[in-house]
């Protein structure tokens, strides 16, 4: 229901229109930047989260063993500690198809 909520999404919310996240969620609807929540929370939360987040994890899985992967000569070790290290400024690879 709240997806289709024309109080936050506008007149066209039962409308498909991806260009609505252009500039980020926070963004995507009107004064509220928790009106977009696709696995829900709390007691409600959707059943297939955990499956839909494997198949992810798999379906990238099964890509990726097609590429090896090489850093940047430019790379530099900038890390910063979030939960876990982590590369500051990304780590930029460069892919080669196996």
């Amino acid at each position: 229901m709240m997806h289709h909520d024309q109080q936050y999404w506008g007149d066209d919310a039962k409308e498909f229109k991806s260009d609505r996240f252009s500039e980020g969620l926070s963004k995507a609807s009107k004064g509220t930047s928790v009106a977009f929540f696709p696995f829900g929370g709390g007691r409600r939360i959707c059943i297939g989260q955990n499956f839909a987040l494997l198949e992810a994890k798999l379906a990238l899985s099964l890509i990726l063993q097609h590429f090896s992967f090489e850093l940047f000569p430019t790379y530099s070790d900038a890390l910063t500690t979030a939960l876990t290290l982590q590369p500051r400024h990304g780590a930029q690879v460069i892919l080669h198809k196996s």
